[in-house]
């Protein structure tokens, strides 16, 4: 065997060995866990950014919710207290969900948010984890819609 040849049946073998152990084992999605966890999601943000119905929705928040977004604490008592003021202060904020998706445990919103008619609002991309049926954490991205922009497509 040339020299040639052994180190090209070496390299094959590590790659190999290499791919075998460094590729993450590939999980089935369970879709109808996802598309509940959807709902979940969707559910409880109609009810708490729009109807301000917040201790009715907020009872599919866990109690130790961990919150991403660092204007807001952890917990669900305190996102209660919070959006309690919030919304107290601002009656005509609203959240048209654009769209929406999930993956595994993690339900994604895009999200228009106003705080009344002539408000240009925010485009908000949040994300929730759901862990047996409660939301238990919480990131978002927000960012404010311009009067004008530089393209003609639409945030949304």
């Amino acid at each position: 065997m040339t020299l040639y040849l052994k180190r090209l049946i070496l390299m094959v073998s590590l790659v190999l060995a290499g791919s075998a152990t460094a590729e993450p084992a590939i999980q089935a999605r369970d879709t109808s866990i996802e598309e509940a966890n959807r709902q979940l999601v969707l559910t409880f943000y109609d009810r708490f950014f729009n109807r301000h119905d917040i201790v009715q929705a907020a009872k599919v928040v866990a109690d130790d919710y961990r919150q991403h977004n660092p204007g807001v604490p952890d917990g669900k008592a305190p996102l209660v207290d919070y959006f309690t003021g919030f919304f107290k202060s601002n009656p005509q904020s609203r959240a048209r969900i654009v769209r929406s998706a999930a993956d595994g445990d993690l339900v994604w919103l895009h999200v228009h948010s106003t705080n009344g008619k002539d408000d240009l609002g925010r485009a908000v991309l949040d994300i929730f984890r759901v862990k047996d049926g409660q939301i238990v954490e919480h990131w978002d991205v927000i960012q404010d819609v311009p009067g004008k922009s530089a393209n003609p497509n639409t945030m949304f």
